[in-house]
């Protein structure tokens, strides 16, 4: 019998602007989008992915279309039978034009949202969950307890104590607010709410990568005072790892990166620093889960933690637990705080948080089947590509 190959593609771009603007150190989100991938194999089996397209949220039909015309067709009518080695090939070809582009960043989502569906229908063919297919391949995926998560994106400010409110009545023991703004704001952002953290809750703070080298050994000690369980970016990712040092020798907890790293090499050169308790690769961002199940493991095996990051749609968050869930450890999931038709209308009640944490979806794959359908509305490019 032949081996199923991929046959299909599909990409759905989509936008809905939101009531309350998102604010980070490097600009502010007016909109959400998200950038929908399915696949679909010669056997019919189908598979769903998600794109990061988060910010500037223009890049959206960009990536959509360097996955239909780009990554596709370097794809379409192979064998599905090793996810990985597939992955493995498709980075390789890509990289020269990531060189000749200087569009590494669209072009590695694109790869990564295409594998994050290849292994979501790759379980679904198997009738397994997703975590355990995926734990199955590093010896992990055995267990089924909940996972901790964590409220993410919390506005500077008034907002932050709101909505940490808030998300303690929905189910959360994990808050991380964002700083960068300056002494006064984000010191007057993190006192009310760390004067009432309950017994057990935890948190943490991203500096979405707002400070210079002076700034960061400047503020990291003045955090002290709130018990942090990690300071995030506090340097631009791709800061010399001397000032990584010295960042890590003046903050009180620590330094959490990952998120803004491409490649298991630039990835595995954090973990073996040791100056990062915490690695935070996205899978939607690069390598999907054939790049990042090795790193989540790697930085497991040398005592680090591994969280992934993600925000934006529904589908991406669900691949997150996936991930994490199959390799365990002492992580937390990151799930946005902020308001997201895109995410809130295909979930549902899909990840109830529960004390601070959520359940496997049950089901093959995902344990999700989009209904794209129901966010038509705000869809604004639909592509679709055959072998």
């Amino acid at each position: 019998m032949n081996a199923a190959t991929l046959a299909r593609v599909e990409a759905h771009v989509f936008h809905t602007p939101i009531a309350e603007p998102i604010r980070t150190s490097f600009g502010t989100m007016t909109e959400r989008v998200a950038v929908f991938v399915r696949v679909e194999d010669s056997d019919g089996a189908r598979g769903w992915g998600e794109i990061w397209s988060n910010f500037p949220t223009a890049s959206a039909e960009h990536r959509a279309l360097l996955f239909a015309d780009i990554v596709a067709p370097r794809v379409l009518g192979k064998s599905l039978d090793d996810p990985v080695a597939l992955w493995s090939d498709l980075d390789r070809a890509l990289h020269v034009l990531r060189v000749q582009s200087g569009d590494a960043g669209a072009l590695s989502a694109a790869a990564a949202g295409l594998d994050l569906a290849i292994h979501d229908l790759r379980a679904r063919k198997r009738g397994l969950p997703l975590w355990r297919a995926l734990g199955q391949m590093v010896g992990g995926g055995t267990d089924e307890s909940p996972v901790p998560v964590y409220a993410s994106g919390l506005n500077p400010g008034r907002a932050a104590y709101d909505t940490v409110g808030r998300m303690r009545a929905a189910g959360y023991r994990a808050y991380k607010i964002k700083i960068g703004f300056g002494e006064e704001t984000d010191l007057g952002s993190l006192r009310p709410v760390a004067q009432e953290l309950k017994t057990g809750e935890r948190l943490m703070v991203d500096v979405n990568q707002g400070w210079d080298l002076r700034t960061a050994c400047a503020m990291a000690p003045k955090l002290a005072e709130f018990g942090l369980h990690w300071i995030e970016e506090p340097l631009l990712a791709d800061r010399p790892m001397a000032e990584w040092t010295q960042v890590a020798a003046a903050a009180p907890t620590q330094l959490a990166a990952g998120e803004n790293l491409r490649g298991a090499g630039l990835l595995q050169e954090a973990i073996d620093s040791g100056l990062f308790g915490v690695i935070q690769p996205d899978a939607a961002k690069w390598g999907g889960h054939s790049g990042c199940l090795p790193v989540a493991r790697a930085a497991l095996a040398a005592g680090r933690s591994y969280c992934p990051h993600f925000l934006g749609g529904a589908i991406g968050l669900v691949h997150s637990l996936h991930l994490l869930a199959a390799v365990r450890g002492p992580g937390l999931l990151e799930v946005d705080a902020n308001p997201n038709p895109l995410r809130e209308g295909l979930l549902g009640d899909l990840l109830t948080v529960r004390d601070g944490a959520v359940s496997l979806p049950g089901g093959q794959g995902l344990g999700l089947e989009p209904d794209i359908k129901s966010l038509a509305a705000l869809r604004t490019l639909h592509l679709e590509r055959r072998a």
